[in-house]
């Protein structure tokens, strides 16, 4: 716990400032040790929950600070540092000021003799089960360094995986936002003036010309319209995905998208294999790991699946006959991890797979923006290309007959 005391030293000097013990009595003697006699002790109050939450709210945690954090643990961890000293020097070094009140407050349950797993589970925003699952394995197995590890390792391999499809997607995503902004403007103040030139000379102009003449009056006037409309659409889309019904139907078609949808199936195989090994590697029972695994995933798909292959197993069955029963898993999973049941070695097997699609995600991502490139162009050619027949080419003509 920490202290904010006020002391007298020897000289009669005033002195204040702050000191970590376990109790009152303990900062009292730790500061008649140093030559100064107390005046006050009071112990820091904790961060209010409100505050808490509006850190949260402001700064969030990403998964590359919660990956720092474990690393950190383990490498303090192997070297023989008690675990609270570790959590103090981790905390003194963490920027993110949530994080930091996180570690703090399992600081002090930890002094108040709390197990770590037990305090990582009353912070589900920041400690998924997995990590809870695993800590708790190493506190009862006496091997909590090896556990802290793990979490180190997985969760490194996870941000990696989750920087890959970003970076992957960062191209097209950005190409396509400016073209419908662009798109927008020209649309609202560029193609109304080129039109004038059609009504200031009343000639007949083809349909299409006359489509896109149309969609410019009404652009230029009712242009707020567009743009309210627009933002509706995108904040009801955000709104429906985040739904649990719009998350469970995305989840399914986003795997069926062209050349993308692989990206996203080989980064759930990758994760799932990934995990599912570490928790077993652990120590934790099978149904108990899939259960955990089935949130971690973060594919609603995906986790009805797992789901029904923990149920099976719970039945005396095998989750390699209901992943062969899915269009999500590719035979080859399914045959691997048959193998591995029948051999007692599926944390190996489950190993193999998450390095195989590992691989396969890298060898996609590194190559989907020059895949999606032609794509891109081709969609912004056809866009020019319309302005051109019905707006450019007409302008020509008039000319031409002047």
């Amino acid at each position: 716990m920490k202290f904010s005391f006020q002391a007298k030293s020897s000289l009669g000097d005033l002195r204040e400032g702050q000191i970590e013990a376990v109790s009152r009595d303990a900062a009292a003697t730790m500061l008649q040790a140093k030559g100064l006699v107390p005046i006050s002790i009071e112990q820091e109050k904790k961060v209010p929950e409100v505050i808490k939450d509006l850190q949260h709210l402001w700064e969030g945690i990403n998964l590359r600070e919660v990956a720092v954090f474990y690393r950190q643990m383990s490498t303090l961890i192997e070297a023989k540092v008690a675990i609270i000293y570790s959590m103090r020097a981790v905390a003194d070094q963490t920027e993110n000021t949530y994080l930091r009140t996180v570690i703090w407050d399992m600081v002090d349950d930890l002094e108040d003799g709390m197990p770590l797993s037990e305090s990582m589970s009353k912070h589900p925003d920041v400690f998924e089960s997995l990590a809870v699952s695993m800590v708790q394995a190493g506190e009862i197995s006496g091997n909590l360094e090896r556990s802290i590890s793990f979490l180190a390792e997985n969760a490194e391999k996870n941000y990696d995986l989750t920087s890959k499809i970003r970076s992957a997607l960062f191209y097209p995503t950005f190409v396509l936002s400016a073209a419908v902004i662009i798109g927008f403007v020209v649309s609202t103040l560029v193609l109304p003036k080129l039109t004038a030139v059609f009504k200031d000379m009343g000639v007949e102009v083809p349909w299409y010309t006359r489509a896109l003449m149309s969609f410019g009056d009404f652009m230029s006037q009712y242009w707020w319209a567009a743009l309210l409309f627009l933002i509706a659409l995108i904040s009801g889309t955000i709104y429906y995905l985040r739904s649990e019904d719009g998350k469970r139907e995305w989840d399914v078609v986003k795997m069926k998208i062209p050349i993308v949808g692989n990206v996203f199936k080989f980064v759930y195989l990758a994760r799932f294999s990934e995990n599912l090994a570490v928790l077993l590697a652990g120590g934790i029972p099978i149904v108990r790991a899939l259960t955990i695994i089935s949130s971690v995933v973060n594919s609603t798909a995906y986790e009805s699946v797992i789901l029904r292959a923990a149920d099976e197993v719970k039945k005396g069955g095998t989750m390699s006959s209901v992943f062969a029963r899915s269009s999500h898993f590719p035979p080859i999973v399914p045959q691997m991890i048959k193998i591995g049941e029948d051999s007692g070695k599926i944390s190996e097997v489950l190993n193999h797979i998450a390095v195989f699609y590992g691989k396969e995600t890298d060898n996609i991502t590194r190559n989907l923006s020059t895949m999606l490139e032609p794509i891109l162009i081709s969609l912004l050619g056809i866009g020019v290309a319309i302005l051109v027949f019905a707006i450019l080419i007409p302008i020509y003509n008039l000319s031409s007959m002047m």
